[in-house]
């Protein structure tokens, strides 16, 4: 997956939603300590600024180094470039021992993973019982009736082919992917739970947005171009109909939440 986003990680960083605060104050509010969070999957290290801001320390993890090459630098984030399957020895090198983890965060990343592999790392790195696993995915953004309906026709026909698999566990909203873990207190399942994110954009913000999907970059790469002149030119004239060129861009955020329990690797 990482090569999809290789030759355009300043796309991602500028194109992507930020998460709302009221996300990561709800996720601290389930970890009983606040020393050390694991973000995997980072990527230009959207949700690392914000765990900055309550944890100690953070140690954000990505494949992809082009992307860490644009992430934001502060003095409690450090960025590791790992490989896709760590061992536990990789994992207690890179992250740390074992048990020694309040919080292991996954946005927007968690249906490219191999799961049975991921879970067993998480369960050996947080600490029991209570430490945390906390991951989202946000869907397809909402504008207004207009807009929307000339997105949805695109995201479903035009770069619908160019989807990998992995996507349908968005479309669903995480709600059918695997995620064996107990509730945390206070909650009676672990999701998913929605929260919205808002965006300001204008019409080339929202298109810096749309080559930002890996469904575009993997059409581009087979010799198609998914923003052709007749789609920008309808998707322009939904965009500019009520006569604001800025909108406030919903993107719908759900999460997964739960806490690894006394569980053990196996």
């Amino acid at each position: 997956m990482a090569k999809l986003f290789i030759n355009q990680a300043k796309q991602y960083l500028e194109g992507r939603p930020s998460y709302p605060q009221q996300l990561f104050n709800f996720i601290a509010s389930k970890t009983p300590s606040h020393d050390l969070a694991w973000d995997v999957g980072t990527g230009s290290g959207q949700a690392a600024v914000s765990l900055a801001n309550i944890y100690k320390k953070v140690i954000a993890t990505d494949t992809s180094p082009k992307q860490l090459e644009v992430a934001p630098n502060l003095p409690n984030i450090t960025y590791k470039c790992t490989s896709p399957n760590m061992s536990i020895s990789e994992l207690e090198s890179h992250i740390g021992p074992q048990s020694s983890v309040d919080l292991v965060t996954i946005a927007q990343a968690m249906h490219w993973f191999d799961l049975p592999s991921f879970y067993k790392q998480v369960r050996w790195i947080l600490k029991k019982p209570n430490g945390v696993i906390a991951a989202w995915c946000y869907t397809t953004p909402e504008v207004n009736p207009s807009v929307d309906l000339v997105f949805q026709r695109f995201y479903r026909v035009d770069a619908g082919p160019y989807w990998e698999p992995p996507r349908k566990l968005v479309d669903q909203k995480y709600e059918t992917i695997e995620f064996p873990f107990e509730a945390v207190d206070g909650l009676e399942n672990n999701g998913p739970f929605r929260f919205d994110t808002e965006k300001l954009m204008d019409f080339e913000a929202f298109l810096v947005y749309l080559r930002s999907w890996s469904a575009y970059q993997t059409a581009k790469e087979k010799g198609v171009e998914l923003l052709k002149d007749e789609f920008v030119k309808d998707f322009k004239r939904a965009w500019s109909e009520d006569g604001k060129m800025e909108k406030i861009v919903t993107f719908p955020v759900y999460l997964r939440i739960g806490k690894v329990g006394s569980s053990q690797i196996e």
